[in-house]
């Protein structure tokens, strides 16, 4: 029998990605008693009762309404297409429900203001799911930069690529498919997270598919101060996946920015003088998980690793990446 101080956590969407939180949740039980692994909702009972009994949790069902109108959720995590996250945000904050929504947050900044306003409003949690904003590493690879080790950084490279164009959220416009919603959203992030985000300018290339969203493409951000990044995404295939910080002293090599597992520095004679390998972790979803359920205990509407005001700024920089494209989707 669960605690009924728990904080009872549910998942809208039962999915790849809602997999990927169940099985986290699961396994993250033993070191967390603050919580409990409460309900599911997908548009088929059938499948949420699979999903239930897989993962472990108390309760299916088979209409997301029918979800929220349960008074014992408390945090939703919300794992449905992009086209979908506002439409769903919302009907969650009108449920009374705190929000864990996956990213990209919503499809455009616009939309994030509005659910933003109305959580503040309700004085609900309402936070976004970009994993790497919340991992340790994160601030160690600050930490480092903050070190001098590698001196003044002065430019930025960052790459993130699957093959994925086989997806149907990819490649539909309906779904606002396309590689900046769902890959590009990661070199964006980590320069903004290394470099802060006091930009001058935003420049880009893309390829398009047939069905009209972007299969990849390159952005080149210049900093006021002199800086640059330049990024890569693609739906097309696999990349090494690697960021990597050039200093006036060495440099310094992140492996995985989807991911982090390790940060090494290299000298100015290009010798690896030290790595840091990422703690070990269930599946990098906890950290995430931890601050929501920090955040409500301590009664906030927001988590200070993504806080609102930077969820309004990555989405208007993407909303003007695809501004350069003239790429809208019909939701918008």
């Amino acid at each position: 029998m669960e605690r009924a101080d728990r904080i009872r956590i549910a998942i809208l969407g039962a999915g790849r990605i809602a997999g990927t939180m169940a099985e986290t949740l699961r396994d993250m039980k033993e070191k967390d008693e603050r919580y409990c692994c409460y309900a599911v909702a997908a548009r088929d009972k059938e499948r949420a009762e699979r999903f239930a009994d897989t993962y472990g949790f108390l309760k299916a069902y088979g209409s997301y309404e029918e979800m929220l109108s349960d008074e014992n959720v408390d945090l939703v995590y919300i794992a449905t297409p992009h086209s979908h996250h506002y439409s769903h945000i919302k009907l969650c904050l009108e449920h009374g429900k705190h929000v864990l929504c996956e990213k990209a947050f919503t499809v455009n900044a616009g939309q994030a203001r509005e659910v933003l306003a109305m959580a503040e409003e309700k004085h609900l949690l309402l936070a976004e799911a970009i994993w790497t904003r919340y991992m340790p590493m994160r601030n160690t690879i600050n930490e480092v930069l903050a070190s001098g080790v590698i001196g003044k950084p002065f430019m930025l490279t960052a790459n993130l690529c699957y093959r994925i164009t086989h997806k149907e959220r990819i490649v539909r416009p309906e779904l606002a498919g396309g590689a900046l919603l769902d890959v590009g959203i990661y070199p964006l992030n980590f320069a903004v997270m290394a470099f802060g985000a006091d930009i001058s300018d935003i420049e880009s290339s893309v390829q398009l598919l047939e069905t009209g969203v972007d299969a990849q493409e390159t952005i080149t951000i210049k900093y006021r101060d002199g800086r640059m990044a330049s990024l890569t995404a693609s739906a097309y295939g696999v990349s090494d996946r690697k960021g990597m910080i050039y200093g006036e002293e060495g440099f310094l090599e992140v492996e995985n920015i989807n991911n982090p597992q390790s940060v090494t520095v290299y000298d100015k004679d290009y010798r690896a003088v030290k790595t840091i390998m990422c703690p070990p972790q269930v599946s990098g979803y906890e950290y995430e998980v931890l601050s929501c359920l920090d955040a409500i205990e301590a009664g906030k509407t927001e988590c200070p690793e993504m806080p609102h005001a930077e969820i309004i700024r990555m989405m208007e920089f993407m909303d003007r990446i695809r501004g350069q494209w003239g790429l809208v989707y019909p939701c918008e």
